[in-house]
C-alpha cells in the first residue's frame, strides 16, 4: 500500500494575500489529515513573491496545533544557513510539544542569493562543504551523544526530552542518499526538483543504509508535483497554470501562480515548449486512475512505497480537488 504526505512550498496564488494563504495552509492540513495523509512538510524559501514558507519551524507548530495525528515536518530546513545546536533546540522544543509527531528533514541549498545567503548567516562565510560536519553536530545534540573530544563537548541541547524525532536528508542524487545511509538517516529524493538520478539515489541508500538504534530499516521518500482532476483534460487544463509557474521561478521571475487564463494568453517561446515537456518528468497529471497507474509505477522504480506530493496549481478549490481525488485513488484513508 502506498502512503502519502503533503509537501507544501506555501505558493501564492495571484490576486491572494499572505494572511488569506495562511488561512489556506492550515485548511489544508487539517482536510489532509482527514483523508489519511500521514505527513505535512513545509519547505523553506526566502526572497520570493510566491513562495510563503519562508520559517517552516513555526508553520510546523501552526499545523500541529490545528491537528491531531499527522506529522509534521520540514522540507527542509537549510542547516548550511544556521547552527546546528540551534536547530537541534528547535526541533527538541517542537517534539516536547508534540511528542510522536515531528520529521526534521535537512537541505544543503544555499538559500538563495549571494545577498540572501549573506543576510541569513549574518555576513559570516560559510562553506556548504561544511554541510556534514554541521549535520554530525545536529545527530549528537539531538541526540545527547556529543563525544567528549569536541570542541563544545559538556554542551546539552534542550530540553531534554524522553522520544527522539527522526531526521531525514532531502538529496537528488547518490551522493546525499550514501551519506544519509551511512549515518542511518531517513532519505527524501527531490524528484519534483530533478527526477533524472531517483532510481541510482534509493539503489544507494538501502545498499549503504547503516542500522543504528535510532532507525533499524531503510526510510525512504520521493517529493513529486502531482495534479489530479476528474478526468485527464480537466487535469492538464489546471495544471497549465503550475506550468507557467514553474518557467517563471526557474528564470528568476514572478513565482506567484498564475491563473489560468493567463496561462493560456501567454506567448510561449519554443525554448518555454522545450523546459515545460523536460518539467513533465518530474509531475504526475491526470485522472485519479492515470495518478494512481503512474505513482505506483514510479513507486515500483524507485522500490518505496511513500511519496511527498506537491500541487501548486491557481486556485485552492482545484488544489483541495486535487488531493481529495489522489487520496480516493490510492485509498489511502
Amino acid at each position: 500500500m502506498i502512503k502519502l504526505g503533503v509537501l507544501d512550498q506555501v505558493p501564492l496564488s495571484k490576486g491572494q494575500t499572505v494572511t488569506e494563504k495562511m488561512q489556506e495552509t492550515i485548511k489544508m492540513a487539517t482536510l489532509a489529515e482527514e483523508l489519511g495523509y500521514t505527513r505535512y512538510w513545509f519547505a523553506e524559501h526566502h526572497g520570493t513573491k510566491g513562495m510563503q514558507s519562508t520559517a517552516p519551524e513555526i508553520l510546523m507548530a501552526a499545523i500541529a496545533a490545528h491537528t491531531e495525528n499527522i506529522r509534521v515536518g520540514s522540507g527542509g530546513i537549510l542547516l548550511p544557513q544556521y547552527s546546528p545546536f540551534k536547530v537541534a533546540e528547535i526541533t527538541k522544543q517542537l517534539e516536547s510539544i508534540f511528542p510522536g509527531r515531528v520529521d526534521v528533514g535537512l537541505g544543503r541549498s544555499p538559500g538563495g542569493t549571494p545577498a540572501l545567503r549573506r543576510a541569513l548567516v549574518d555576513g559570516t562565510p560559510r562553506s556548504l562543504d561544511e554541510f556534514w560536519r554541521q549535520m554530525d553536530d545536529l545527530i549528537h545534540y539531538v541526540r545527547d551523544t556529543l563525544p567528549r573530544t569536541h570542541p563544545n563537548a559538556g554542551v546539552k541541547a534542550a530540553p531534554i526530552i524522553e522520544s527522539t524525532p527522526p531526521l531525514w536528508i532531502l538529496g537528488l542524487g547518490e551522493n546525499s542518499a550514501k551519506q544519509a545511509a551511512k549515518r542511518g538517516l531517513g532519505y527524501v529524493f527531490g524528484h519534483f526538483i530533478k527526477s533524472a538520478r531517483g532510481e541510482q539515489a534509493m539503489q544507494t541508500y538501502r545498499e549503504h543504509f547503516t542500522p543504528n538504534e535510532w532507525s533499524k530499516t531503510p526510510q525512504m521518500l520521493a517529493a513529486v508535483f502531482v495534479v489530479c482532476a476528474d478526468t485527464d483534460e480537466e487535469a492538464e487544463r489546471l495544471a497549465s497554470s503550475q506550468d507557467l509557474w514553474l518557467l517563471r521561478v526557474e528564470k528568476g521571475l514572478d513565482s506567484r501562480i498564475p491563473s489560468i487564463k493567463e496561462a493560456s494568453e501567454y506567448q510561449y517561446t519554443d525554448e518555454d515548449h522545450k523546459r515545460m515537456i523536460h518539467n513533465r518528468t518530474r509531475t504526475i497529471i491526470g485522472s485519479p486512475e492515470t495518478v494512481r497507474n503512474q505513482l505506483r509505477t514510479l513507486a515500483d522504480r524507485y522500490g518505496m512505497d511513500e511519496f511527498l506530493i506537491l500541487c501548486n496549481i491557481h486556485s485552492f478549490s482545484d488544489r483541495i480537488r486535487s488531493y481529495q481525488l489522489v487520496s480516493e485513488a490510492l485509498n489511502i484513508k
